[in-house]
């Protein structure tokens, strides 16, 4: 019986992977590389994104600092 079910498990494994790689096969399918244009917008919003939380993050541990010390 347990030999039974630790097939039926695997089986069950072996649909969910190749349900993932359908999906990952549809995924490239529709994407496109993007252009240069496109590179260089996405890349300048991530990276003013990166300095925002940077600084917010700097922000906050300069006032707890200053807390701390009085």
């Amino acid at each position: 019986m347990e030999e039974q079910q630790s097939e039926t498990g695997w089986k069950v494994y072996l649909m969910q992977f190749r349900s993932f790689i359908v999906e990952c096969q549809r995924v490239l399918a529709v994407t496109k590389k993007p252009s240069g244009e496109e590179f260089k917008t996405v890349v300048k919003v991530a990276g003013m994104g990166i300095l925002f939380i940077g600084l917010v993050g700097f922000i906050i541990m300069t006032i707890a600092l200053l807390i701390k010390g009085l």
